[in-house]
């Protein structure tokens, strides 16, 4: 079969052209049913338009939110002649955002934080990361950055930005209030400049109070009081109440303490600023007080210290005592009955022994059945024993001076010793006294000078006090 050649008729006639030609082989019936089709088909197009445009609207992402509003324009129809046109004017699309722009107030680099872990040093954490350790010196160079980083704590972060190791920017929160940053200068890369930024932070006064029923630990915590408060609150009453002994069912506690806020959130807990324990019916009260030259302890309302020169217990409150001073006891390992002149302590394994006043280490050793020893020399012929230590903290050493609360030992069971526990003594001029009711020495009161400021200072504190403290009895009155 003979292939079949199709030719395609190519004719380039101008659009008017066209127009004019179809306009003249239409006959006039024609043209008014599709004028008539037009009219049907403007409205659906105007509707689909209507669609478009709200769907352009939705999809439109969340950053455009700083973007200039513009406003939506109707969408319109030119009227319809037999010649003209069908004009459809749509609204204008929002505009993209200008990435580039947007990327210029970015700053350069790239984001790094370092966390601090124990036995970490900047240098090491520069060197891992491949962070320029010529910078870091140049940083350590300058006085604000050298005191801020020469101590690392666990726990703690420092932020990098950097450029390919090289540093732009450091910045270390130093507390609540404080934050160290270090710049590279514009004009010198390899210089750096040092502030310390603070935030303001509030600081608010609130109270609470409680009564033990059968721990202090859980009673405070029921009258919503941290941890920590609740041993700052052993701490300044430590010298005047045994707390493994002396507590009993009953014995009330109230406080006045500072909340540190910044910016409207809460951050922690501050000082306690006034406290009460009543225990066993005697009232124990305290205010705190810094005097004009900065010192600041805790004081009775009439200026006298609650601070003595020695702890009533050597030992965090929470162990148990499994025995008491007592000079015919009957000696559980030597079956007699043999003097205790001291207190045992029952406590885990490593708890931490503390110095009960400020002295001199005169001996540290093993000491027959007593273990690992420490025997401390304090003022006015007083000497304090520790015994059956598991191992001595390595700054209590033979001749050293030690302070009231440093760590000097930790409990074990060396020596004779049915378990873990601590032996404490207290001797003065060589003869043993009760450790829990010896009359403890007094340390040194409101200074004279200061006694007007003190009561002027403190009295509106007392006041709360005794406004929380009197809510407490009419409540256990109830």
């Amino acid at each position: 079969m003979p292939r079949i050649k199709r030719r395609i008729k190519q004719d380039y006639k101008s659009l008017g052209q066209l127009r004019n030609a179809s306009a003249r082989k239409t006959p006039p019936s024609s043209r008014r049913g599709r004028w008539f089709l037009v009219g049907a088909l403007v409205p659906l197009t105007v509707a689909a338009a209507a669609i478009w445009q709200s769907q352009t609207n939705i999809e439109q992402p969340q950053t455009l939110q700083t973007a200039t509003v513009i406003p939506t324009i109707p969408a319109t129809i030119a009227p319809a002649t037999e010649d003209a046109h069908i004009v459809l004017s749509l609204p204008a699309p929002l505009p993209a955002p200008d990435i580039a722009a947007q990327n210029d107030h970015m700053p350069p680099g790239e984001q790094l934080t370092l966390e601090i872990r124990s036995g970490d040093t900047l240098d090491e954490l520069f060197q891992d990361n491949k962070l320029s350790r010529a910078d870091l010196a140049r940083i350590l160079k300058l006085p604000d950055a050298r005191s801020a980083l020469t101590v690392l704590i666990p726990g703690d972060t420092v932020q990098i930005r950097h450029q390919d190791g090289r540093v732009l920017e450091l910045a270390r929160k130093l507390d609540t209030v404080k934050t160290l940053t270090v710049s590279a200068t514009d004009d010198a890369p390899q210089k750096f400049a040092a502030r310390i930024i603070e935030r303001p932070v509030e600081i608010r006064t609130q109270h609470a109070n409680g009564t033990i029923d059968s721990s202090l630990f859980l009673s405070a915590q029921e009258a919503g009081i941290s941890d920590t408060l609740i041993m700052n609150l052993a701490g300044i009453f430590a010298w005047d109440v045994d707390f493994v002994l002396d507590i009993r069912r009953g014995d009330t506690f109230a406080l006045v303490y500072e909340e540190i806020w910044q910016d409207g959130h809460f951050l922690k807990n501050g000082e306690i600023l006034a406290a009460e324990f009543q225990n066993n019916g005697t009232t124990f009260r305290a205010v705190r007080y810094a005097d004009p030259d900065g010192k600041t302890g805790y004081f009775t309302p009439d200026g006298l210290n609650v601070k003595k020169a020695f702890l009533r217990a050597p030992i965090a409150f929470t162990p148990r005592v499994t025995s008491r001073f007592n000079p015919k006891r009957y000696h559980p390992v030597h079956k007699k009955v043999r003097p205790h002149r001291g207190v045992d302590y029952g406590a885990p394994r490593g708890t931490p022994i503390k110095a009960a006043g400020d002295g001199k280490v005169i001996f540290r050793g093993r000491k027959n059945g007593y273990g690992n020893t420490i025997i401390l020399q304090h003022g006015g012929n007083i000497t304090t024993l520790y015994a059956h230590m598991s191992k001595f903290n390595s700054k209590a050493r033979n001749g050293r001076r030690v302070k009231q609360g440093q760590i000097v030992g930790y409990v074990g069971s060396t020596g004779t010793a049915t378990g873990n526990h601590l032996h404490y003594e207290y001797r003065l001029n060589g003869v043993h006294r009760n450790p829990r009711t010896v009359k403890l020495p007094q340390a040194k009161p409101v200074p004279t000078k200061y006694k007007d400021d003190f009561l002027a200072s403190t009295r509106p504190l007392i006041n709360h006090l005794e406004v929380v403290s009197k809510t407490q009895r009419l409540a256990r009155a109830d």
